[in-house]
């Protein structure tokens, strides 16, 4: 298993995140209706709002999972967080970064991972909007506008943005 990357701008992108005042904060329904909403319309068994800190991956929303957080080493959204776009494995058993994943490799048998950056007004990712299937499968445009939509309204709520503003922000980014 191959370990996380951490991105260049490492730093500024945490102190964007602490300034969030988010991290290790109780559950909100704001943010779990979203996760639901994600995992109903996706069909899968886990949906996720993340959070990367130094060393873990926080769990802000969560659907289909217990634990709290993860080592970021090891984490999907550790490897996400550096890629600008959508990040899409549609099948982990063959990529390497994930192959043998105790999730992958043992149970529940986790085979695809999508996710987008939250990516904050001052250009730092913050964490992933990110599901997990123990189906092979891809996405389509349809599936990417959903998601990134889904995500457009995660950033609004931890900027305390309008919904709208947010999003007309988020896409001229991306």
């Amino acid at each position: 298993m191959l370990k996380a990357p951490i991105p260049a701008d490492e730093e500024t992108r945490l102190a964007a995140l602490r300034a969030l005042l988010i991290l290790d904060t109780p559950p909100e329904e704001r943010f779990d209706r979203i996760v639901s909403f994600m995992a109903t319309e996706f069909d899968v068994p886990i949906a996720l709002i993340t959070l990367v800190d130094r060393d873990r991956v926080w769990f802000k929303s969560k659907f289909g999972l217990t634990a709290c957080d993860a080592p970021r080493d090891t984490s999907f959204c550790g490897h996400a967080i550096v890629v600008p776009d959508l990040f899409v494995v549609p099948d982990m058993l063959k990529d390497s970064r994930f192959s043998d994943h105790p999730m992958v490799a043992g149970e529940p048998g986790l085979r695809t991972y999508a996710g987008a950056p939250l990516r904050l007004a001052c250009g730092h990712v913050a964490g992933m909007l990110c599901m997990n299937d123990t189906r092979v499968r891809d996405f389509d445009a349809l599936d990417h506008a959903i998601l990134f939509t889904l995500r457009d309204l995660v950033v609004a709520e931890l900027e305390g943005e309008p919904a709208e503003a947010a999003m007309e922000q988020r896409r001229a980014q991306d």
